[in-house]
Parts: C-alpha cells; structure tokens; sequence
C-alpha cells in the first residue's frame, strides 16, 4: 500500500473517533481516556469527520493529543457532509473550490500542522471525482495533506481518482452482515495497492452481542435497513448462530467478528468506534485470534449473504449536493 510520505507503521487496528461528537462532558472525558489506553496499547491510527458533531469530535482530539509527539500517531479525516444546527446531515459539499476551507477549520480545531490522510466523505455525482481528488492533491503539494483517501466509492471511481493522484486508503463499510467490497473493491483496492480501512465491523452493533427480546423490540426502526420491524429479527437469528460459535471458540461474538475480519488481510485496517477502555481492550485481544480456512468458512457459513435481511448501510448517493436515488 501506499504509504510513501509516512513512515509510521499503522497498527492492525484504527480507533473511530464518531462517538466523540456527543457534546456530554462524560463522554468527552470517556474518548480522551480511550484515546490515551489506544496509544498505551500500540493504536496509533484515530479516524474523524469534520462534520462529527460539526467538529466536536476533532476538538476533543485535539486535547487527548496534548504532550504526544506528532510523527507516533495517524491521523485519517473525512470532509463534505453538511451539518444542520440540530446536528442531523443534510447534503454534501466536496466541490474542488472549498476543499481548503474545510482543511484550513478542520487543521485550527486539530491544533495540528498537517493532515496524515485526507478523504472526501461520499463522492458527488455532479462533480468528476479528478476535480476533488485534484483539489486535494494541491495541498499534498503545499505539505498540508500527506496522502488522500476516498470512501464509500465503486472500484470504477477508485482507479479514476487513484489516476488523478496515487489514492493510500479507501475507507469503506465491511461486516459479515455487509461483503459486497470483496467482489470489487477489494480486488481493485489490491491491484493498485491501496489499502482499506473498515467501518461497521460488528454491523451496527448486531454482532456486539447481548440480544434479548427487549432489545430486539427497542432497536426496531431507524435509518439502517437491517434493523427494519420486518428485518431485524431474521438477522439476530444469524447473529446468535455466530454467537454460538464464539462460545464454542471462547470468545465473545465481537472479537470473533474482528479476528474474521483481520484474517482476510494485513492491507485491512477495522476501525473500532468506541469510548469504553473495557471495549477497546476487548477488542484488542481479537489480535491474537488466529483463525483457520475451516473456521472462516463455518463463520461465513453462519451468515449465508443469501439470507442476510435489509441492507447494512443506507444507499447514500449525491449529485450537486442534494441525495438522489440511483
């Protein structure tokens, strides 16, 4: 992968840093601690948003990072989604002529001097993505921007912006309950050496364990397909059949989960979203999980894809700033 302009080894594991927009104090104390135990325990690789609570969750950084030296930590942030003052997302902006505003606001409320990678949130249909990949790659010139990234894209998108300039990343959704990057993305992402960095390892919390009937009833709804009244419950029927085998193996549902993921690949970086110590450390030990082809083919089987209900991710998609469907 490329990582030309860093020589920092990334750790197997990156910590998302979503959680850090809450404007709870608590939680903010909770995400400084996480941040300084991630470091403490070889994580050097935090990824944000500008639009993460309009820019809390870069603030919060900012304070975790005081007394730590530049060049032992990574930084990966994403720009574009547009935020209301209630905090919900209403549009994106990725146009080539504003990119250095976003940077210049996301570097102040950082206190930092350069981005590691830098990485429009979705891509826009209306602008070619060479002319926001462009943009970027003005400020790799002026030293502001180390590498680009782009997310949540298609593999013809990502040779396109690759050839505008040399792409490191390309942060996309990946769960057992969502594969569809291993049919294009991934063979793509390896021909041209790009690395990929993974959100929604336990699928929205379906594969973090701990299903009673109450909780079933309570997630019911909102935004992510999977969770639909009409799908839910197919789907933690799968999720118990995984977590069936993570007893067996000894371990929890989410380690299983994490050490599947980390088994297809060094060029995967899974992000773990959290502000609990307890968590993280959980998570960390799936590190040491070694799983066999047999023990990945009884946990794909566990999940069949054919039988997986509702989407994992809602089919966001832009053109001129506005969502549209495709």
């Amino acid at each position: 992968m490329n990582n030309r302009h860093n020589v920092l080894k990334l750790s197997r594991i990156g910590l998302g840093c979503a959680h850090l927009s809450n404007v709870n104090e608590a939680v903010k104390c909770a995400g400084i601690a996480a941040i300084h135990a991630a470091f403490d325990s070889g994580i050097n690789h935090l990824n944000t948003g500008d639009f993460y609570g309009a820019g809390r969750s870069e603030m919060v950084i900012a304070e975790a990072l005081k007394g730590y030296k530049r060049d032992d930590y990574f930084i990966s942030l994403k720009f574009g989604a547009l935020n209301t003052p209630d905090g919900s997302l209403y549009g994106l902006d990725v146009s080539p002529h504003h990119v250095k505003n976003y940077l210049a606001y996301s570097l102040k409320r950082l206190n930092l001097d350069y981005i590691d990678l830098y990485q429009p949130a979705r891509i826009d249909l209306g602008i070619p993505v060479e002319e926001t990949i462009g943009a970027i790659s003005e400020l790799v010139k002026a030293g502001y921007v180390r590498q680009i990234g782009v997310s949540q894209v298609d593999a013809e998108t990502l040779r396109r912006a690759h050839a505008t300039h040399p792409i490191s990343w390309v942060e996309v959704e990946y769960s057992l309950f969502n594969r569809s990057i291993e049919k294009y993305i991934m063979p793509t992402s390896r021909e041209l050496g790009i690395g990929v960095i993974a959100f929604g390892a336990l699928a929205h919390g379906l594969l973090a364990g701990h299903w009673t009937n109450e909780r079933i009833q309570r997630s019911k709804g909102g935004y992510v397909p999977l969770f639909y009244e009409e799908n839910i419950e197919k789907n933690v029927v799968l999720a118990h059949k995984l977590g069936e085998i993570a007893v067996k193996k000894q371990m929890t549902l989410s380690q299983l989960a994490l050490a599947w993921m980390l088994s297809k690949g060094d060029d995967i970086i899974p992000l773990i979203g959290t502000v609990s110590t307890a968590h993280l450390q959980e998570a960390l030990q799936s590190l040491d999980i070694h799983l066999t082809e047999d023990d990945v083919m009884e946990i794909e089987d566990a999940i069949p894809e054919q039988e997986i209900a509702g989407a994992s991710f809602p089919n966001m998609q832009f053109r001129n700033g506005k969502t549209v469907r495709v």
